[in-house]
């Protein structure tokens, strides 16, 4: 039982679970485009958002105390390393177009933990994107909308309705997918971060996170893709989000977010994959 739960807390920290989850985003968004699966691409995207992650989380803590890593710190270190030496070996294999748009989504990602430049909006001598007052989700929710619909459709993107539609149903998506993460780290986060729950309060954080939710399930269901399979789907994603939002305390356990509203993503597509086979 201990050895499961090393092994669980290893999985959720060296970000092997948020990796699935942004691989599954990517394989819904051909889902719902009814386009080719690339599968080297969702590879790239989940050695990428093992590297960013880790990157964001450990960057500061590596950086101070190298030689003071604990044994757990050190194994996703090398863990990291060796993903990002696969990450390196995948992309030499896109075209330009992809590298263009892989080479904008990593600056974003190394600017939100690393040293920034521009210091007269930065908070104290957190030097980074992620000090900028009021932005921290909507980078998040930035980089994840890039990784998961514009860089798979980087060859054949198309500024039609539906693409937009696209962009802008899974950016709400993933703010509100964001806030019990936002609710939760209240008690951690600089309050000059300006972060939903540090303007508006939790209560209201709720409320715009549920109502978020019915903007995504009418997008999702009734102008992307009005099958009943669709909005079916979309209903019960949409109701499992509100749900989690609406349960989102400051004090929650370890896994509630790391591991059970992180599933969410993953929940859609195997929804979406298990619709394909009935149907």
């Amino acid at each position: 039982m201990m050895c499961f739960k090393q092994l669980l807390k290893f999985y959720i920290n060296s970000s092997i679970h948020v990796a699935f989850a942004a691989t599954a985003l990517t394989y819904v968004t051909y889902l719902n485009l009814n386009t080719a699966v690339n599968y080297h691409l969702l590879a790239i995207v989940f050695c990428a958002t093992i590297s960013g992650y880790n990157f964001i989380k450990y960057y500061g803590l590596a950086k101070s105390h190298h030689k003071q890593l604990t044994n757990r710190l050190k194994s996703i270190k090398i863990f990291t390393l060796v993903i990002f030496l696969v990450l390196i070996y995948l992309i030499q294999f896109l075209n330009t177009i992809s590298h263009i748009y892989l080479i904008i989504i990593g600056c974003i990602t190394f600017l939100y933990a690393a040293p920034f430049p521009f210091r007269k909006y930065i908070i104290d001598d957190q030097k980074n994107l992620r000090s900028i007052s009021g932005l921290k989700i909507y980078i998040i929710a930035l980089v994840w909308t890039l990784t998961t619909v514009v860089f798979p459709l980087a060859n054949n993107l198309d500024a039609n309705q539906t693409t937009l539609l696209l962009l802008i149903q899974r950016y709400i998506f993933i703010i509100a997918l964001m806030l019990p993460f936002e609710i939760r780290d209240l008690q951690y986060d600089n309050i000059k971060l300006s972060t939903i729950p540090q303007l508006v309060g939790v209560k209201t954080t709720k409320i715009v996170g549920v109502a978020l939710c019915l903007i995504y399930a009418y997008i999702g269901s009734y102008i992307l893709n009005n099958t009943l399979p669709s909005i079916i789907i979309t209903l019960i994603i949409s109701s499992i989000l509100a749900l989690c939002i609406i349960k989102s305390t400051v004090q929650q356990s370890f896994y509630f977010c790391s591991l059970w509203v992180e599933s969410i993503p993953i929940v859609w597509l195997l929804l979406l994959l298990l619709f394909q086979l009935i149907f």
